[in-house]
């Protein structure tokens, strides 16, 4: 039997305010019983996969390889929206027949929004 995905990890500084963040970004609350030092959002409301938060001492320099690919109907209020949250907006792209945008963060992970077509 293959695996199945268990969620998506991020190793941060302080998971219980990075899972808040996302958890108010994706409108799904933070799980039950979420600290600094490990949280999860949409375990228990369906977000498939579920989002995983975990305190690690040094994070992995460089670009995060593998980030979260939003879509919406409407890119330029979400991506205000997500910047009101604490996001920074990093650039503009339209390559390959898609637009999005680049996001980071609070603690600098990159993630995507993309217009919904």
């Amino acid at each position: 039997m293959a695996p199945t995905i268990a969620a998506t990890t991020y190793d941060c500084a302080d998971a219980a305010a990075l899972a808040d963040f996302y958890a108010r970004l994706l409108d799904h609350p933070v799980d039950p019983d979420a600290s600094e030092y490990v949280a999860t959002v949409g375990r228990e409301s369906g977000l498939t996969p579920p989002l995983f938060f975990l305190q690690v001492p040094d994070k992995t320099p460089g670009k995060n390889s593998v980030h979260l690919d939003l879509i919406a109907p409407d890119l330029a209020a979400e991506v205000e929206r997500a910047v009101a949250l604490g996001a920074k907006h990093i650039g503009d792209f339209d390559e390959h027949g898609f637009q999005w945008a680049t996001l980071a963060d609070p603690e600098g992970n990159l993630f995507d929004i993309a217009v919904h077509s």
